[in-house]
């Protein structure tokens, strides 16, 4: 059974770390695009391992790993600029970003595709949408009840927010395929990538036993 990616909302405050998935390139592909040096993976690491690294050298370590025909990708550390998404996305390569936005709310949805933005918006937000196709979810929206047929948001007073998140994040799990495996990213060691260096920063870190 595939885990998708509601489990994201009852992790709570615990998920910290921006999603990207990929359709259409490697893990490594996206870990480059991402900034990553070709060639420049590290020893595989588990999630703590990252955060610990991202935050004792002041940098992003990216894991990267593949579920249901996406690539994804998962930053510790303060994620790349969504200016970047456009050129994720080049080639005719599908981007779908998951950014928890923890210090600044609400969290962000964005799709690109072949180099545009297709559609974004902030999760129980989705009144708000932007991109070149903003109304590409709202059939999608309005039919699970996350949005009226005018496009207003249907629960706004006494919102239950873990709920409202998890009715969005239901629609784009469907909507798109994704899955993003619980055990994996929380507890399996994956291959991990660089994305930038602050001075003294050693990379590869040593094996770890």
């Amino acid at each position: 059974m595939s885990d998708g990616i509601r489990w994201l909302i009852d992790a709570g405050d615990r998920w910290m770390d921006c999603v990207t998935f990929a359709r259409g390139i490697s893990p490594e592909e996206l870990a480059i695009r991402l900034g990553a040096k070709p060639g420049s993976s590290a020893p595989l690491l588990t999630a703590s391992e990252a955060w610990d690294l991202a935050y004792g050298w002041d940098s992003v370590i990216v894991r990267v790993g593949s579920s249901d025909g996406w690539s994804f990708a998962v930053e510790s550390g303060l994620p790349q600029s969504a200016d970047v998404l456009e050129e994720l996305s080049r080639g005719g390569v599908e981007i779908v970003r998951l950014d928890p936005q923890p210090d600044h709310p609400p969290m962000q949805f964005a799709y690109l595709r072949d180099g545009a933005p297709v559609c974004s918006f902030g999760i129980t937000e989705e009144g708000i949408r932007w991109g070149n196709d903003p109304d590409f979810l709202l059939p999608d929206l309005i039919r699970t009840g996350v949005l009226r047929a005018d496009g207003e948001r249907l629960h706004d007073d006494g919102m239950d927010y873990a709920a409202e998140k998890r009715r969005t994040f239901g629609v784009l799990e469907h909507r798109f395929g994704l899955s993003l495996p619980r055990k994996q990213v929380e507890e399996v060691r994956l291959p991990a990538y660089a994305l930038y260096e602050s001075p003294g920063f050693v990379w590869p870190p040593p094996e770890r036993s």
